[in-house]
């Protein structure tokens, strides 16, 4: 029956986050959103104590259940070792811990912390890996299938599907996400949960407070046979039958052992001091360390905290191309270049939930895979505030629509030599019309003559940096006009 009740509340959690970033209508986040939030290191990110306390409760009474139900990396992998036992049953082995890797690959990501966030952090962080296969992998599946019902639907003279666009937003990205996807398939359909038992960084910290566990998987040494059943049915390969011993740092508290064993030797249960005497005596040097982890973490977030393709048939419109920035842009909410690098760990919900293409994944090294605007495909609408919305990490915070606009992310940049009314003499206006604000104005190329092609002049102080003018300047591939990010945004 726990196992059950697990698989089922696991199922629940896999589809709804899996479902957040599948959602291109954003109808779901309202519902659905806090299963992003109550992630552990989103959790840490943000602050949000009452969300960290409680996953740690849960961890000290009932054991790893978080990485068994809650975190989608550990429900994937499940996914892929019960493929891998429909094949061969039976097919697991005890292996002995190796403390130092899990202690090595924890260093590297607390260090990757403390420095502001980097590729380590992102690559590591189980809930981004996630978000990444789902966003990069399975997003563009989801969009095909709708663009099909949207086909079939119109035909039949009905509008409940509408077509959205299908595009790689980072080949980079798309490049990482699948190769972590083929990792953790190969070593799930191998060794069950080897990337959580040595490799994952909230495995490793969890892993430590589970051992002090009120309720956890215990052996009756009365009733065990020591047939080891049980051990070969382990994914995380921590019962040790032949000592009657398991290893709670790694157990996921998965329940599998239980159903497995025929003589009802293992129970779910308060562990009796009589049990703890069968373990053989060993120097426990595992509460030292988990202490002097969980200091770090918390004191490192503690740190932290502070398109038309053709014109009417006729003839063929070039792609835009995005600018080279002196400085990338981040959306209304991260405050400042610096704070949204810091807290940001590349999950990617914010990409996937963005209704007008504007975010999408960086290329460049210091920033790799962390979400930059850009308008070459749409503009940040004013009254748009998805992004702040759905942020499990506090990088992007929660603003309204009314912040939104009085917050400047960067100013226009008017570039003279591209300008259609200088270079084809004819009248546009395109970025004056459409700026939210009004910050630009058309006024005469020559002052002494009021019927010479008119220009745009930008007031610098008004503009938000929205991208409208950018977006919707008919130049190409270049634009007239750009967007200038600013390392610190300003509220006007």
């Amino acid at each position: 029956m726990l196992r059950k009740i697990r698989i089922a509340l696991a199922a629940v959690f896999f589809v709804g986050i899996t479902a957040l970033f599948l959602d291109f209508t954003g109808a779901l986040h309202a519902w659905l959103g806090w299963m992003a939030k109550v992630q552990l290191l989103p959790a840490l990110l943000a602050l949000n104590v009452g969300v960290v306390v409680a996953l740690v409760l849960l961890t000290i009474i009932l054991g790893r259940v978080y990485c068994s139900v809650i975190c989608p990396l550990g429900v994937m992998q499940d996914l892929f070792a019960w493929m891998g036992k429909k094949s061969k049953r039976n097919r697991y082995a005890y292996s002995p811990e190796r403390p130092w890797l899990r202690v090595v690959m924890l260093t590297l990501f607390v260090i990757s912390l403390c420095l502001g966030g980097s590729v380590i952090t992102q690559l590591l962080a189980p809930y981004s890996a996630y978000g990444r296969i789902a966003g990069n992998l399975l997003a563009p599946l989801y969009r095909w299938g709708n663009n099909g019902l949207a086909y079939v639907a119109e035909r039949m003279g009905s509008y409940a599907f509408y077509e959205v666009e299908v595009w790689v937003r980072s080949g980079v990205t798309f490049a990482v996400a699948l190769a972590t996807l083929a990792i953790l398939a190969v070593l799930a359909w191998r060794g069950g949960r080897t990337y959580c038992n040595t490799i994952c960084p909230v495995g490793t910290v969890l892993g430590y407070i589970a051992r002090y566990a009120w309720l956890k998987p215990v052996i009756d040494t009365t009733k065990c046979n020591s047939c080891g059943l049980c051990e070969r049915n382990c994914k995380a390969a921590c019962i040790n039958s032949k000592e009657k011993r398991i290893d709670y740092t790694r157990c996921v508290a998965c329940m599998d052992c239980i159903g497995t064993c025929k003589k009802q030797g293992i129970k779910y249960m308060h562990r009796k001091a009589e049990s703890k005497a069968a373990e053989p005596a060993a120097v426990d040097t595992s509460r030292r360390t988990f202490l002097t982890t969980t200091a770090v973490v918390a004191a490192t977030a503690a740190v932290k905290a502070q398109e038309m393709k053709v014109d009417g048939g006729l003839a063929a419109i070039q792609d835009k191309v995005v600018p080279e920035r002196q400085t990338h842009l981040v959306p209304p909410g991260a405050m400042s270049a610096r704070n949204f690098a810091k807290h940001c760990t590349a999950c990617q919900l914010c990409v996937s939930a963005c209704p007008n293409d504007v975010l999408r994944p960086s290329t460049t090294l210091t920033r790799l895979m962390q979400p930059e605007m850009a308008y070459d495909r749409g503009y940040c609408r004013p009254e748009c505030t998805r992004c702040s919305e759905v942020c499990p990490t506090g990088a992007i915070r929660p603003i309204t629509r009314e912040d939104k606009s009085s917050t400047q992310i960067g100013h226009a940049v008017w570039v003279k030599k591209n300008c259609i009314p200088l270079t084809d003499g004819v009248h546009c206006g395109n970025c004056a019309r459409h700026c939210p604000v009004g910050a630009i104005q058309m006024v005469p190329s020559d002052a002494e003559n009021k019927r010479s092609p008119k220009i745009p002049v930008i007031n610098v102080e008004r503009c938000i940096g929205c991208g409208a003018c950018e977006n919707l300047c008919p130049a190409r591939p270049f634009s007239a006009i750009y967007v200038e990010g600013h390392e610190r945004h300003k509220i006007n």
